[in-house]
């Protein structure tokens, strides 16, 4: 019997999972405008998790805390974050508008994948100045192909799995919620929904996570598969006059 009074064959753990991409980021801004210029470097004020907030990914940090208020209290469970500081930003900004009291735990399980060698260069950048890297992340494709000094998405999937471990363990019986990054996101939907590899770039290929969107999976018995609930969904931003923005990652994904 463990901590939690569970058997060893009987053990329950979270209920929910609720999955919230960070607001819009200065360097959301910055990659957006690299790749739209055609220029090999993006230019971000501080290191990768430095970067903050823009004005807009303030606003949707707060309509997302409107959206949160009206989540009853004893629906509210544990909220954990990324301690990246656009994450850990739009945690702080929606939990306080929104009225929660619950304590926000930083986890650096939930930080961005890791870029490595390849940090602050957009696509062109890495073709022009490193053409081998480049083509050994198309023969490989994104899921496997870890840059030198970074990690590869099947490096992030691990730590995932680790962290879900430790939120059944340390919250069982309640629906979590979780503010993180896009990438993220997708590998939860490859690990609770059981995608293969080819599925998992399928959607990446065509799906872009939208800055401050809610996702949900649910899981009533606290055991057994997840389901997915809701994807991707950011009404509460449309409703309120908030932009909408989704500045997304490279869509090369799959090995050829």
């Amino acid at each position: 019997m463990d901590a939690n009074g569970r058997t060893g064959g009987n053990r329950h753990g979270i209920t929910g999972l609720v999955l919230v991409r960070h607001g819009e980021s200065e360097g959301n801004v910055a990659a957006t405008r690299a790749r739209e210029t055609g220029a090999q470097v993006i230019n971000v004020p501080a290191r990768d998790a430095d970067v903050g907030l823009s004005d807009t990914g303030r606003e949707q940090a707060l309509a997302l805390g409107r959206r949160l208020a009206g989540v009853p209290q004893q629906s509210r469970g544990a909220v954990w974050s990324s301690p990246y500081a656009r994450a850990r930003q739009t945690a702080e900004l929606a939990l306080q508008t929104g009225g929660w009291r619950e304590q926000i735990r930083l986890d650096e399980r939930l930080r961005d994948r890791e870029l490595g060698i390849l940090d602050m260069l957009t696509s062109a950048g890495v073709e022009a100045r490193l053409p081998q890297e480049a083509e050994r992340r198309r023969w490989l494709g994104k899921f496997y192909y870890r840059p030198p000094g970074g990690e590869s998405w099947a490096d992030v999937v691990l730590r995932l799995r680790s962290l879900l471990a430790d939120l059944d363990r340390d919250h069982p019986g309640e629906e979590v919620l979780l503010v993180c990054h896009d990438a993220l996101i997708l590998l939860f939907r490859y690990i609770l929904e059981g995608f293969t590899e080819t599925e998992l770039l399928d959607i990446a290929a065509t799906t872009s996570v939208l800055n401050a969107s809610i996702s949900r999976f649910v899981r009533p018995a606290g055991t057994g598969a997840w389901q997915l609930e809701s994807f991707n969904l950011a009404d509460h931003l449309a409703e309120q006059g908030v932009a909408v923005t989704e500045h997304a990652g490279d869509a090369d994904v799959r090995p050829r």
